[in-house]
This record gives structure tokens, sequence and C-alpha cells, in this order.
């Protein structure tokens, strides 16, 4: 039986690919602009579910509107669309590194059913799961059940995120837009700290840039930068252009020497068409992106994230607003621990230097109370603000504290230098 047969063989709708699902299946879906949202949407009708788990990352939509004791949604890392959820009760949050999540999830579930949007099958019988590799592409030999979403606005990637028709139990087609995030905004603050961490970036390194809008005010500075590479988790908007512009070759690297690697995206519509059979582009699983082992074998690898607030220690909290979650650990914790066993590595977490309007500093004596550490203070090291660098690895408790409050808004500096001298990290 041909490819095109099988694939006309299993199209279904929505509604009828999830009745395939049995009561205790736990589900698995990618992240952000992999989830499937037809299929999704289709859950909560089907009554018979019990005892179900859906796990979700990263997530764009609200939490499903289904009773626990029929579904019960796990989130890895708290987006936009199921923030809310977890504050009202209606998932929970699972605490990870992202590169353990395979592991975590292998050991954790049972009778895995995969969702997952993905590009329209190629000549040879194979979708990609475009966007994403992560977690998926590594659960997919053992899944129980495999159910596609056929979206012919997914880009269709390389690497090892390949579904062959054969292993694939039903599929719905649904093309509808995939989800993007709006080009953020870059302050003078973030355009400061862009600068500053553009300039300990120099010909030749790789780069691993995490979310939000000072990693990518980095990129502005870079166009002047040669033969950069990129080993990341997430690949940002503004590579395309440093790309386009031969500042990004990639051929620096000693792991996919000439390929940038990525184990999702989430971005402009540009992103996705520069994604589609890109052969300069190779999407690996996260037990492999973010794999402490291999990002070691780097040298000059550049890890940069950012974070909420720093404590005197070093100790970063970047999941947490006034003890609420907000997101989750993510990578950082991987790459800060990569990119510091890395020959000439350097890891860099920013932070405005305070928040709301100037009234409140991030360079805090201790983080506020009920805090995650995202980063330990034995893994951090450089904190950039708007006002300067501040080198951590290597430095004492009062090296690291003075350090700090050197980078930290003037008007706050007396206070945290008194604060400092009470806890006796100041003399």
């Amino acid at each position: 039986m041909n490819d095109q047969t099988l694939y006309h063989q299993k199209l279904r709708t929505a509604s009828e690919a999830v009745e395939r699902i049995e009561p205790g299946d736990d589900i698995l879906v990618p992240l952000s602009a992999g989830e499937p949202p037809a299929l999704l949407d289709a859950l909560p009708g089907q009554m018979k579910l019990r005892g179900n788990r859906l796990f979700q990352m990263l997530s764009l939509r609200p939490a499903l509107d289904v009773p626990q004791e029929r579904i019960r949604t796990v989130s890895m890392f708290l987006g936009s669309g199921d923030r809310p959820g977890f504050h009202d009760g209606s998932l929970d949050l699972l605490p990870n590194h992202f590169s353990d999540l395979p592991v975590l999830l292998r050991e954790m579930t049972d009778n895995r059913v995969i969702m997952a949007t993905v590009s329209p099958m190629d000549a040879r019988g194979y979708f990609s799961l475009g966007t994403n590799c992560d977690y998926t592409a590594t659960l997919l030999h053992d899944a129980k059940l495999i159910l596609l979403e056929v979206n012919e606005n997914m880009p269709r990637t390389f690497g090892r995120n390949q579904i062959h028709i054969s292993q694939v139990a039903a599929l719905v087609e649904n093309h509808v837009p995939l989800p993007t995030l709006d080009e953020p905004q870059i302050t003078d603050k973030d355009a400061k700290i862009g600068q500053q961490i553009a300039d300990l970036i120099v010909d030749g390194d790789t780069l691993q840039i995490g979310f939000g809008a000072i990693p990518n005010a980095v990129m502005d500075f870079l166009s002047g930068h040669r033969d950069l590479g990129i080993f990341t988790e997430l690949l940002p908007d503004r590579v395309v252009d440093l790309f386009e512009a031969g500042v990004i070759t990639n051929q620096k690297k000693p792991l996919y020497t000439g390929q940038m690697t990525t184990t999702f995206a989430l971005g402009s519509e540009k992103l996705y068409k520069f994604m589609n059979e890109c052969a300069f582009l190779k999407m690996i699983p996260v037990d492999e992106s973010n794999d402490v082992r291999m990002i070691s074998q780097i040298p000059n690898l550049v890890s940069i994230n950012s974070t909420v607030e720093v404590d005197f220690l070093g100790q970063c909290n970047s999941e947490m607003v006034k003890g609420r979650y907000y997101s989750s650990t993510g990578g950082q914790a991987d790459f800060a621990r990569g990119a510091r066993l890395s020959k000439n590595g350097r890891g860099i977490i920013c932070l405005h230097s305070t928040t709301k309007g100037d009234s409140v500093s991030k360079i805090t004596p201790t983080l506020s109370p009920g805090s995650a550490v995202s980063t330990s203070k034995n893994d951090v090291d450089m904190i950039v603000t708007e006002y300067g660098v501040a080198r951590l690895k290597g430095k004492t408790i009062r090296e690291r504290t003075r350090a700090l409050i050197d980078i930290a808004h003037p008007k706050f500096r007396e206070e945290l230098e008194f604060e400092a001298r009470k806890m006796g990290y100041l003399l």
C-alpha cells in the first residue's frame, strides 16, 4: 500500500481522531507553535475519558475547561495561555530542567499518546514536526498512539523530528495560521544592556539566546561580528537577519558545523518562512540541545538569558514574581552549567536594574520570599544591567555583593550597602 493511500485511509475529523484515546492514557503535545489546536479542542467532547493527563509546555492556549477527574492538565513551563490556569487551580506545574523532560516524561507517564501539528507529508511519506523537536521527538518511537494535525503553514524542517505515515494512527487537516510572537519593543535600557553584552561576544563565538526583549536587543549590536554560531534551545527571529547578512555562519562550531541547531522556534511568519526547507538549520531533541555534556564540548559558548531578580549571592529567580509562579526554569540552568564547563564559555544573565518606574530594585539582598532559585550561586557567571557587568564567577561573597551593588540603580546603592553590612556581606 503506497503512502498516499495510507494517508487518505487515516484521515479523520478531529473528534474521530481523539476517539482513539483510552481512559488513563497520558497525552503529550509539543510546546507553543507545535500544539495541535483542532485535536485539543476536540478533547473535552470525549466523554469516555477518565483519569487522563495532558502534558503541555509554554502553551499559548487557555487551560482546557474539563473536570480534572476526566483530564488533568500538567504544564512544564507556564505560558501566556495557561498561566491563569495554574493560579485558579485548573492545571498544575511540573518543576524540571528542560533537558530532563524526555527521561522524566518516560518515567512518569503510561500509554503515551502524542498529538502534534506537522508539516504536510513529503514524497517519501514523512511529516516534520516543523517548529519543534523538543521532548516530543524523543518519545515518538515508543508512543502508544500518534495523532497528527497537518497544517500547510507549518514549515518543513530537517533533523530528528520526522514522523512516517506508517507510525500514525490518525490524522486531521487544519490549515490555520501558526501562533506568532509580536516583535519585542526594545527600550533604552534594553539597548544599553544589549550593547554591553554584544561587547562580551567575539568573532567565532557560538550563542544560545533566550526569551525576552533584552536577549533580542543583543542581536541588534552583532552586525559587525563574524563567524558566529547558533546552538540554542529557542531559535529567535533576529537570527534570520544575521544569517542572511553573513554574520552567522556556524563554521567555528565543532558540533553540527555549518548548521544552526535548535529544539524549538516561536516567532514571526518571517522566521517560519526562513525555517521552511532550510538546509542550514537542524532540529535536535532537547535532551541533546540542552545536554550539559553536549554544551560543554562547544568552546566559546555564550549563553544569554534574562531573570527577574538577583540576590547578593548571585542567585537568580527567573520564574516567579512576588512569590507567584510566572513561568518555570526552562533551559536556563542547563546552559548556565554548560557554559561554565565550556572552554572560554561565558554565561550571561541580564535584567533591568529596577522595575515599577525605578521604584523597586531588582538587585536585592535576598530573593523575594517564596521565590525559586533558577540559576544557583555556584553556576552564575556574569550579571548585566544597564549600569554594567558584574563578573561573579570565582568571586567571594563580599566581592559578589560589591560587584552587584555597583551595577544596581544609583538610587538604591546606599540602601543596598546598608543591608549588606547588616548581613555581614560588606565590612
